[in-house]
């Protein structure tokens, strides 16, 4: 059997798909990663095959003119950066690269972002099984985004009617702007216009949508497409794509005291920080807490005794060491510290950031807190109450132990192969 698996975006997006492509492989299935230029060799090191079928980030900032700092900034405050400019214009030449690595394929699975998979899944006849790695991408009326334009956990009728109005203008406006751009390459490829909301809807490829995240974070709703499931987080730590293993640096710096507060923006908002660093260095010292900062960049490893900083560390050995997270929201980091049992302290950026730090607040795991206000003694506040708090503490624990029972790849592989196989003896 051979399957494709398609995702763009950061390391958030792309992580998810290596951990079910070596539970692929492990079943004996011949595995291919499409995935953005700089994400081919990570790919590679983790024993994957890969194609690219995007330039890489830098390359695309470049041809915008602007650098990855502004580029992340953009995405942070433009709503529709992405879409407009870096999936859209790319449509074309990445369905294409994309069927060229289609022939002999049983099936594709895709992220929602990869609206080539669709198309070429389409196109040739093959099953689609479509990931979601976003709560909030479901849109459902039932448990929608965390918006002001939306009832949140509607009881009745009347608040779900309402979303289902909002989300269904939503989803006007999207199909407004982009359908007619999706459905020039669809009918370049011989199908014809449909009328889906891009990014949102069944395509008609699709035969399964898996929710690369537990349940817990977010239960499957009654109006979620047919075939919908969430799976728990499907996990792969490394920087390199080698094996997951502390800096020496870190390790020593670990053993020699408490355990420290974690702060990291993840692989892209590092790109624009700001001074989130300097106030969080700042907050840490203020209440006597060592801390590790997570920077992104490739300075290697400062160590100033209560305080280290550092390029990257595998989330899944430093998180279950640590005191507390504070992070960005991105539901890769999201998803590391829900199995490390540990506080978070949500500092949400844009996109779904917002919705996911609204659910782990619910959930009892922790705070949010706007980037603004993470500043000087609003900072220190949050930190101490998100420290101070026994019940936060407890809940973690308990939502661990529970998520440790999931089998997101084995799940997400058994349903993979299933429809592979229906593919391949049709």
């Amino acid at each position: 059997m051979r399957a494709i698996l398609v995702t763009i975006g950061s390391l958030g997006d792309l992580h998810p798909f290596i951990a079910i492509g070596h539970a692929l492989r492990a079943r004996g299935v011949d595995v291919v990663l499409a995935v953005p230029h700089d994400h081919v060799a990570k790919v590679r090191a983790a024993g994957l095959s890969a194609a690219a079928i995007l330039p890489a980030f830098a390359e695309i900032c470049a041809a915008l003119g602007i650098d990855q700092s502004e580029a992340a900034h953009r995405v942070a405050t433009q709503p529709g950066f992405v879409l407009d400019a870096v999936i859209m214009p790319a449509l074309s030449a990445s369905t294409a690269a994309l069927d060229d690595l289609a022939d002999d394929a049983d099936v594709i699975v895709g992220s929602l972002f990869a609206l080539a998979a669709g198309i070429v899944a389409e196109k040739r006849g093959l099953p689609l099984v479509a990931i979601n790695l976003q709560p909030m991408a479901l849109l459902s009326a039932y448990d929608p985004p965390d918006t002001r334009m939306l009832a949140q956990a509607p009881a009745g009728a009347l608040g779900r009617g309402w979303n289902r109005i909002m989300l269904g203008a939503g989803r006007a406006a999207i199909r407004m702007r982009y359908n007619r751009q999706v459905n020039r390459v669809r009918r370049a490829h011989g199908l014809r216009s449909i009328a889906a909301t891009p990014l949102f809807d069944p395509v008609p490829a699709q035969r399964a949508m898996l929710c690369c995240y537990s349940p817990l974070l977010a239960t499957v709703q009654p109006d979620a497409p047919p075939g919908t499931e969430a799976i728990g987080f499907p996990l792969f730590d490394s920087e390199d794509g080698g094996p997951a293993t502390l800096h020496p640096d870190l390790a020593s710096f670990l053993d020699r005291g408490a355990p420290p507060i974690v702060f990291t923006l993840g692989s892209f908002m590092v790109h624009a920080p700001g001074d989130f660093y300097a106030q969080a260095a700042f907050a840490a010292r203020a209440i006597g807490r060592r801390a590790v900062l997570l920077t992104g960049g490739g300075e290697g490893c400062r160590d100033d005794g209560d305080l280290l900083m550092i390029g990257y560390a595998p989330h899944s050995r430093l998180f279950r060491r640590a005191a507390a997270v504070v992070h960005h929201g991105g539901v890769g980091t999201t998803g590391q510290a829900m199995h490390a049992g540990i506080a978070q302290l949500v500092v949400p950026f844009f996109g779904d950031q917002f919705d996911n730090a609204a659910r782990i607040v619910r959930l009892g795991l922790g705070l949010r807190i706007r980037p603004a206000a993470f500043r000087r003694q609003a900072a220190i506040d949050a930190l101490t109450r998100l420290l101070d708090d026994p019940e936060i503490a407890a809940r973690a624990a308990t939502v661990a132990a529970a998520m440790a029972r999931e089998t997101p790849t084995n799940t997400a592989a058994a349903r993979i192969i299933a429809f592979g196989e229906r593919q391949s003896n049709a």
